[in-house]
């Protein structure tokens, strides 16, 4: 599969999970890929490596989605080393759940920073560097459409915004050729809610298809998007949730 040769992209948070993922699935598809983490540089530099051994380009930058210089650097140090821009994947996130009493002023300000104003951030900074064969395509949950567990509110409500972001940002950049998606993944294996976990049955039976996706299934939604396949699709937000909102 060649269908990103030549293209560069950039996912947040790509150092485990989902991001992992996605930045395996553009390497395979031809694309150079730079991700960034903000804590576990060994993490990092596995999928670095395991990108490079595809034979593609890829770069590593450490950055807290929470501090809007370092997203905005991060893309301009990806645009600058591969020399363009042409996926942005914002995929990192901030997952703070609890009783409303109890998710005070600095919860909500990190919760908002990572899931609603980082991906806004990153957005803007991208399309400077972006031609008319843009993608920017930003990572949800299934959450926002369906809470079925108290204590999401919050998060819920930041991976909601994404929705008006991506059809408010679809409209504004189409006549450029950049097109804008939201993918909403159901229960996902990865670390943050593997799919053993205390919880999992109950999580897997909400779907229709009764099982968690693998991080991989979610990634092959976001290259579809990536490519040229999906050049025709934007605004759209995509359930990737085995029939978790059906």
């Amino acid at each position: 599969m060649n269908r990103l040769e030549g293209s560069t992209a950039l996912v947040t948070g790509g150092s485990r999970g989902i991001g992992a993922a996605v930045a395996l699935r553009l390497a395979e598809e031809g694309a150079d890929v730079a991700l960034t983490y903000r804590n576990d540089a060994e993490r990092a530099a596995e999928v670095v490596d395991r990108i490079r051994a595809l034979g593609r380009r890829a770069l590593a930058v450490r950055a807290d989605s929470a501090a809007p210089d370092a997203v905005v650097a991060a893309v301009d140090e990806t645009a600058a080393t591969f020399g363009a821009l042409d996926v942005l994947v914002n995929n990192a996130g901030a997952f703070l759940v609890g009783p409303l009493e109890e998710l005070g002023p600095a919860e909500i300000d990190r919760t908002l920073a990572v899931n609603v104003r980082a991906p806004f951030v990153a957005s803007r900074a991208a399309v400077r560097h972006m031609g008319r064969r843009g993608r920017i395509i930003s990572i949800g949950s299934n959450v926002a459409e369906r809470a079925v567990f108290p204590g999401l509110a919050l998060y819920s409500m930041s991976k909601t915004a994404l929705v008006g972001m991506t059809k408010g940002l679809a409209r504004e950049l189409g006549p450029r050729g950049i097109t804008v998606n939201l993918v909403h993944p159901g229960p996902t294996d990865t670390d943050a809610n593997p799919a053993h976990g205390p919880n999992a049955a109950a999580i897997a039976g909400f779907t229709a298809l009764g099982r968690y996706a693998e991080p991989s299934e979610i990634a092959a939604t976001v290259a579809h998007l990536a490519g040229c396949d999906g050049q025709y699709i934007t605004g759209s937000v995509i359930a990737v949730d085995g029939g978790f909102t059906a």
